[in-house]
Parts: C-alpha cells; structure tokens; sequence
C-alpha cells in the first residue's frame, strides 16, 4: 500500500522546488520522475505511470524542474545542465530526509528529462540504481552516456520518427546494462490505446528488477 501523496518543497542552489512525494509502506525503491519540456508534476501520463511504479512497490516523486517563472521560458527547458542541477538537488535532498535515505533511487526521465536523468547519473554513478526514458531525448546527454553506470531502458514509440534514431545513436554510446524497446503504433506521447500501459508495465518491471530493495 501507498501513503498518501503530499507536496513537498526541496531547496538549494537559490531554488524552490514543487514536488509530489508517495512513499510505498513497503517500498523496493524509490523513483524521481523528471519531466519533458512543457510539462510538470501534474502530467496526467506521468501520474499514470507513477500511479503503476506504486502498485508493483515503489515510492516515487513527480517533480518540477523549473519554477513555474522559469518553464515560461523556453531556452530553460531545454537547459539541460540545469534541469540536471535540479535533479541531483532533489536526488541529494532525498538522501537527507529520515524516510527516504535508506532507499535506493531510480531516475524516469521523458523528453528532455530523460538527458537530465543520463546527465546526473553520470555523476551520481553507483548512487542512480537504474534509469528508464519515455520518449527521451538522451541524445542531449550524449558527451555524458559512455559514464553512465546505471541500468537504462529506452522506450520509444513505433511512430516516433526522428526520436527513434536519436536514440538508437544514444543507445549505441552507454556502456551500462541497457534495452531499448519500441512500443508499436505509439507517438511519441504515447497517447494511442494501450501505449502507455505498455510503458508503465515496462518501466515497472524494469525498476522491480534492477532496484536492490532496502
């Protein structure tokens, strides 16, 4: 079972953060969810699959990257040095809070979230215990995918031209244990029948598998 979501707010390098944190009472490991640009914690696809991560036994934290200012802008969302920065802040501040320290920590990234997940687990290394990208653009990570020591699962829509390649160029760079899965007839925001419950299932697996549990 699932403790009720609450919002939290992480704080460093001059920011506030907005998160929605779930703690599983039983929990295999816990999963930060960094989202694409234009998007936030409020992505109804990204509950979803968070809503499946909790129901196989995970926690997790869906989280802004930027303030609600800062996604106004679009050169921010695609800055992913910061986006990075954010993400390693919330991994950091995790490892600090009495409930979650002892966990160990997945990254779900989409978009141009999945660079910042690659691009903080090159420099996390042994502390990220598996990643997953959603219709990511990993190719932004790509001076930092052959540091990349966590377990990483691709997953890309059959339909998602262009993306595809990007990934299959980034796929080719890491040097971790990794998959890449296409999801037939998906666009790339999995919006067809049954996509993105193939997605989370995938994901869910993947995490189940790859966490080592407390």
């Amino acid at each position: 079972m699932s403790d009720p979501e609450k919002a939290v707010k992480i704080t460093g390098a001059g920011v506030t953060l907005n998160g929605d944190l779930s703690l599983h009472r039983d929990p295999k490991g816990l999963v930060i969810f960094a989202h694409g640009s234009g998007s936030s914690r409020h992505s109804v696809r990204n509950k979803y699959v968070a809503s499946v991560l909790r129901a196989h036994g995970l926690s997790t934290l869906l989280l802004d990257l930027l303030t609600e200012d800062e996604s106004e802008w679009t050169d921010k969302r695609f800055d992913i040095d910061l986006l990075t920065q954010r993400l390693t802040l919330a991994e950091n501040w995790l490892k600090q809070q009495d409930e979650t320290k002892r966990l160990p920590i997945g990254y779900f990234g989409s978009s141009t979230g999945a660079a910042a997940a690659l691009q903080s687990a090159a420099a996390l290394g042994d502390e990220i215990k598996a990643i997953v990208s959603r219709g990511g653009r990993p190719d932004l990570a790509k001076a930092y995918l052959a540091k990349v020591t966590a377990p990483t699962l691709l997953l890309v829509g059959g339909y998602d031209d262009g993306v595809i390649e990007l990934n299959e160029q980034a796929y080719a760079l890491l040097n971790c244990e990794k998959e890449m899965t296409i999801i037939p007839g998906a666009t790339h925001l999995f919006e067809e029948a049954g996509t993105l419950e193939q997605v989370a299932e995938l994901a869910a697996q993947w995490f189940v598998k790859q966490l080592p549990g407390k």
